[in-house]
């Protein structure tokens, strides 16, 4: 971990986006599987795992925004990819569905990217609304919006990924935040 706190931003942000990137393809890769059990669940398994490292990139990355609420994302997410985890081996308490963390997590990612300026503003406001989105999803009008809902988180997240790959972040923006803290 400490290798990757004093890796240049720009080579750790391209990296955290070919996580991302990595992440959705195994998302994806598993819905070509469902009804195949063990390949669903392993591609699964492999999506949460790349979303945890993710997570401790994406905390690392946004730790000189604010540390705390890096932190406190980064705990949300993590406890929405063990709660997927669980799932996969019917050992999630029941009731419980990723989404109630994931929402929050997208939610300070997008404040923390908003507040960055090491990023554009608009994938921090495109993150806030994905992450209402899906807190939608517990909600009785899930059923009538889930499509808009996936659209919106795709194109969200869709675009982080993009951005951090192609461009990275503003290494001299990053540096300053990173200075001040």
């Amino acid at each position: 971990m400490k290798r990757i706190a004093e890796t240049s931003p720009s080579p750790r942000a391209r990296i955290t986006g070919v996580v991302y990137l990595f992440y959705f393809l195994m998302t994806v890769s598993a819905q070509f599987f469902v009804g195949r059990f063990v390949v669903y669940d392993a591609a699964n398994l492999i999506a949460n795992m790349c979303y945890i490292v993710l997570t401790i990139l994406f905390y690392y990355m946004f730790k000189p925004v604010n540390r705390r609420l890096s932190l406190l994302a980064a705990l949300f997410s993590i406890a929405g990819c063990i709660i997927g985890i669980l799932d996969l081996f019917h050992l999630a308490p029941s009731g419980i569905s990723p989404l109630a963390f994931f929402g929050p997590y997208c939610i300070f990612l997008g404040y923390l990217i908003f507040r960055s300026g090491f990023l554009p503003r608009i994938l921090g406001v495109l993150m806030v609304f994905a992450g209402l989105g899906w807190l939608t999803f517990m909600s009785p009008l899930a059923k009538y919006l889930s499509t808009y809902i996936m659209a919106l988180g795709i194109l969200a997240e869709g675009l982080l990924m993009l951005w951090l790959v192609l461009k990275g972040v503003n290494v001299q923006r990053w540096k300053e935040r990173a200075g001040k803290t």
